[in-house]
């Protein structure tokens, strides 16, 4: 069984490559993941695949069933996790199509279920998440990107927020006040769920767009589609290298 899972998000609901050798129905305690896991093979590595927001793109990233899908994905033995996560850029290095390995978090979102931690405990139970993402996943990711001639953005803090509406200008205003680089809807808990797992978790962000007031025009889905098919490309490419890392 793979122990390597990569989590697609807008953009990428499928992995071009990957030779598929089945797909699993997990039932967790915490409800149903976002759809079956697809297990396969990608760039020579047993491979796990897991869409988000559903394989046909429908389930809003408030919405989403974090505890069961990252529950799901130890349940079958996966050890290391591969997040990708199209967001909006907020800060000058993080242009539409850029790629980058966010080493910070903060968390706007509320009323997610955002912990394992609840209910049959010894005592009340606390991680270390002083450092959200794994360190050994960050290291391949952005070696894959070097080995694949492309510029990935080393380090970064990313705003998680509710969703689904985007933000006002305002609004990133305050989050790059705050410190943020970069602006999505699923960052968190999905970081923090894995950190309770001790899964070895990293997000490979893609930017699809300006965050709103940076671009000087509103905000367009069109432009968003286009700018993550460039990305999506991209985030291939560094797959292909960084797999083989991990």
């Amino acid at each position: 069984m793979a122990s390597l899972a990569i989590i697609g998000g807008t953009g990428l609901t499928s992995l071009e490559g990957l030779k598929i050798v089945g797909r699993e129905v997990v039932h967790t305690p915490y409800g149903e993941p976002s759809g079956p896991l697809t297990h396969g093979q990608l760039f020579g590595r047993d491979v796990t695949f897991l869409a988000r927001h559903g394989y046909r793109h429908t389930i809003p990233p408030h919405r989403v069933n974090y505890r069961a899908n990252l529950w799901a994905l130890k349940h079958i033995g996966v050890t290391h996790v591969i997040a990708v996560a199209a967001v909006g850029g907020i800060t000058e290095r993080m242009s539409p199509c850029q790629l980058a390995v966010p080493d910070q978090i903060i968390d706007y979102t509320y009323s997610r279920a955002h912990t394992f931690f609840e209910e049959g405990l010894d005592g009340v139970t606390h991680i270390d998440f002083t450092q959200p993402y794994c360190t050994e996943m960050r290291q391949a990711l952005l070696r894959g990107g070097r080995e694949a001639g492309l510029d990935l953005v080393d380090g970064g803090t990313y705003a998680a927020t509710q969703g689904p509406r985007l933000e006002t200008a305002a609004e990133i205003d305050r989050l790059e006040r705050d410190g943020c680089d970069v602006v999505g809807m699923t960052g968190m808990p999905e970081a923090a769920l894995a950190r309770e797992l001790d899964l070895c978790y990293a997000s490979l962000a893609v930017v699809a767009n300006w965050g709103a007031g940076r671009g000087g025009e509103e905000i367009t889905m069109e432009e968003i589609g286009e700018n993550l098919r460039t990305g999506m490309d991209r985030v291939r490419q560094v797959l292909k290298a960084a797999i083989p890392l991990i």
